[in-house]
């Protein structure tokens, strides 16, 4: 098998879009972008013992041992740079959201929370999405690393209740909502806190609650609350309302 292009063709390739194939059934498992020799990097990897076995380099030593080759192909190429991050993105989204394709990526493309995939009802919700106002105390929560589009109740549950660095003021808070990308994706009437991990010498908390009640959660969820996060803040936890 082939491992490396001609210095000629890398010159008039500039970035490209690819995709790794698996011959053994036709799927593709990996989509990446690079330019030079990117293609062949991973089977190149794969060959070294003391690479890490993630699932990219377990598919392609699985691959090998069954005594065939992964099939790469070039999806588009004369990119620049941030072009290939785009199509790649899409390409990413496009294979995993809509194809439903189990691809070994271990991340998803360049900007997919902010303009990845998504319905065109959530689209319209980003967009048109009234500013919050709030009644009452309520303790905001940004899930924006965890959530994905079309995540069950449980498990947006889940990453909005879990392991959150929080001080007394939170705990006399009877309502959080679950923030994705600026917008309430869900509000939550908190019944109790309980101690978790200690992590870097910090105590996590973590509630037990249940979805409010639907006057509160009618009045809250799919409104923005960008206003009330500074820009480029990297905390997760916000405060709004009248103060407890």
């Amino acid at each position: 098998m082939k491992k490396k292009l001609s210095q000629s063709t890398i010159e008039k390739l500039g970035y490209y879009v690819y995709a790794l194939i698996d011959p053994r059934n036709r799927k593709v498992f990996y989509v990446g972008k690079g330019k030079g020799n990117r293609i062949y990097a991973h089977v190149l990897a794969s060959e070294a013992i003391e690479t890490k076995e993630v699932e990219k380099i377990k598919t392609i030593r699985a691959i090998r041992a069954a005594g065939k080759e992964v099939q790469h192909v070039v999806i588009r190429h004369g990119l620049t740079e941030n072009e290939a991050f785009a199509v790649e993105a899409a390409m990413i989204d496009y294979a995993k959201g809509v194809q439903k394709l189990d691809l070994t990526n271990l991340q998803g493309g360049h900007h997919n929370h902010e303009v990845g995939l998504r319905t065109i009802e959530d689209i319209e919700i980003q967009y048109e999405a009234p500013e919050a106002v709030f009644d009452e105390p309520v303790l905001l929560i940004r899930v924006n690393r965890l959530y994905e589009p079309g995540m069950t109740a449980k498990a947006l549950y889940d990453a909005t209740r879990m392991q959150w660095r929080v001080g007394p003021r939170a705990f006399g808070i009877k309502y959080a909502c679950a923030v994705y990308l600026g917008i309430v994706r869900e509000v939550y009437e908190i019944k109790e806190w309980q101690s978790m991990e200690v992590i870097n010498g910090h105590q996590r908390h973590g509630f037990v609650g249940r979805v409010a009640k639907k006057d509160v959660r009618d009045k809250y969820r799919h409104t923005s609350v960008k206003h009330l996060f500074k820009k480029g803040a990297q905390n997760s936890i916000a405060y709004a309302g009248p103060k407890t």
